[in-house]
């Protein structure tokens, strides 16, 4: 029986219903106490305890990568989608088997986009916090979602989900992606090249990968071309974001709300002035944690990492 590490926050929720599936592809789970990721000194400890390391959004670094190496340590797999925190030169060069699990949860971390969107139109939860906090009774103004342009970044799986989603609402959607071509069937959406077209839009939504090349893609100067008013919305990774550069545009009103389901540091910062915000709606990183996607996506990360470990033994 191969023992494996699990440090990944949504897995880890149902990890007793998957034991059983796991033992029969002879795989015995460990479950780590985790609230977001372990550091890189603690995984230091524990990872080269085990033959295989499921991953959450973990420094899964060099460091981490030799020590486990030179302890019992033979496959690794991140689940989910974002490899971002995953050292792949490092696997590589220290021949460890890596992989993650794509394509698990395009319509689920859509959902989550849409629900924003509609939250962040119409103030429901800035309303609901007033109710709950103040024993008001608000009524803000929002705005009509119909006809309006909506720019999604990233037209991947999320994105492509998202988009599908989107057509419903009577809106036009602008995608941008260098890494896919055209509409994927879906007429309605325009594509475009990154920076074009900003001034058009109403909401700006990130579905994308993070990578050496859009770190801080939504900068000053990107902001500068966005429409006044607009709307900002990350279910993807929080380095996408420049947060000093959006803060400064919610305190001058040129972003008038952002939903951000991810930070660039995670949890946020209790000291954060992100929280001054009351139109602002944030998230726990949690869009693709339902109990129908995490279950999928977790038996493909057993299956994965069992092809490896039977394969290394």
């Amino acid at each position: 029986m191969n023992n494996v590490l699990v440090t990944c926050p949504p897995m880890l929720g149902q990890i007793d219903s998957l034991r059983d599936y796991a033992k029969s592809k002879g795989i015995e789970l460990h479950a780590q106490n985790v609230v977001q990721t372990l550091s890189e000194e603690e995984l230091i400890e524990k990872v080269p305890l085990y033959e295989g390391w499921i991953i959450g959004d973990d420094p899964a670094s060099r460091k981490v990568f030799e020590a486990a190496k030179k302890g019992k340590l033979k496959a690794a797999l991140k689940w989910g989608i974002g490899v971002d925190n995953v050292n792949f030169d490092a696997c590589r060069d220290l021949n460890i088997p890596f992989t993650n699990t794509p394509n698990m949860f395009g319509g689920e971390v859509a959902d989550v986009a849409v629900g924003y969107l509609m939250g962040l139109a119409r103030d429901l939860f800035s309303i609901d916090r007033d109710i709950r906090a103040k024993l008001s009774w608000p009524k803000p103004a929002g705005i009509s979602v119909s006809g309006k342009s909506v720019g999604v970044v990233g037209f991947g799986d999320i994105g492509y989900q998202l988009a599908k989603r989107l057509i419903g609402f009577d809106v036009n959607i602008v995608a941008y992606d260098p890494g896919v071509e055209g509409s994927r069937a879906l007429e309605s959406v325009v594509r475009k090249t990154w920076g074009d077209g900003l001034d058009t839009l109403d909401f700006l939504i990130f579905t994308c990968s993070l990578n050496k090349h859009n770190y801080h893609m939504l900068d000053t100067d990107s902001i500068s071309k966005l429409k006044r008013g607009c709307y900002v919305i990350n279910v993807a990774r929080g380095p996408l974001i420049d947060e000093e550069a959006l803060l400064a545009a919610l305190r001058s009103g040129h972003i008038a709300a952002a939903a951000l389901d991810v930070f660039e540091r995670e949890p946020l910062p209790e000291s954060s002035e992100l929280r001054s915000f009351p139109k602002c709606i944030f998230g726990s990183h949690n869009g693709s944690n339902t109990v129908e996607a995490v279950k999928r996506a977790s038996i493909e990360a057993i299956n994965k990492l069992a092809d490896f470990l039977n394969e290394k033994n």
